[in-house]
């Protein structure tokens, strides 16, 4: 896999805007059948100039539509964003659109940008790690201290995972097996969330399910995949752990 930036030690200079520095990689092809998601993107170090020319600092939401053939990789993102430092725009709205036109082009997809203020806090949910008997149905799950490793960097990335199944109870000891099988395993976060949800929907024939990965930034930025058997999400963009 080629990338202008991950995985190697060199950045460009960022000292004006620019849409060439975002790069793209393909997505991780799983057969799942019919099944929703997003991949919710959230930038937490974003900075323009007013039209005072007074610097603002904001946070930004993006949402990638998980059938996109590509996806836009993160560092590249990052330098992107810092490129927008010393550009100025009368308010956010006008810097969201022209990020959502960079991404969508970039992606050939549609791509929605706007200025987060506030998280909702994340749901109440039944710890995984320390369950033993089976965990009835239409019950929110977590399983924290997920851990894989970036298939380029070879850097451990760390998520808390969210099950829920309407329909199906979860049998603990298999499902922690699964999810601990990632710790030494080289995938992106899409990847990763696409595989746990067809193995659990196949192989252990959970029904009606959702997985959700909130992961921990890295560079500013964190990426967090929701995939389901149902159109509705269960999950919006909340925050895990103030993180």
């Amino acid at each position: 896999m080629k990338t202008k930036y991950l995985g190697k030690p060199n950045n460009p200079k960022t000292d004006s805007y620019s849409p060439n520095f975002l790069d793209s990689v393909e997505r991780h092809s799983i057969d799942m059948g019919s099944f929703y998601g997003l991949d919710y993107w959230n930038a937490y170090e974003f900075s323009y100039l007013n039209a005072k020319n007074q610097p603002v600092f904001e946070s930004l939401e993006i949402k990638v539509p998980m059938n996109s053939l590509v996806t836009v990789e993160s560092k590249s993102l990052k330098i992107y964003l810092a490129s927008f430092y010393n550009k100025k725009f009368n308010n956010s709205a006008k810097a969201c659109k022209l990020i959502e036109k960079d991404l969508g082009k970039l992606l050939q997809s549609k791509v929605s940008v706007t200025k987060k203020v506030k998280y909702e806090n994340s749901p109440k949910a039944v710890l995984l790690n320390r369950a033993i008997n089976k965990i009835k149905k239409n019950t929110i799950i977590k399983f924290e201290g997920f851990r894989s490793i970036c298939p380029v960097t070879s850097q451990p990335d760390w998520a808390t995972i969210y099950l829920h199944s309407s329909s199906s109870a979860i049998e603990p000891k298999p499902v922690i097996k699964l999810l601990k099988s990632f710790r030494q395993r080289g995938d992106f976060h899409e990847a990763c969330i696409e595989s746990i949800f067809c193995t659990l929907a196949r192989n252990f024939l959970i029904k009606d399910l959702t997985v959700f990965g909130r992961f921990l930034r890295r560079g500013g930025i964190d990426i967090n995949p929701i995939r389901s058997s149902s159109k509705k999400l269960l999950f919006k963009n909340f925050r895990d752990h103030n993180q």
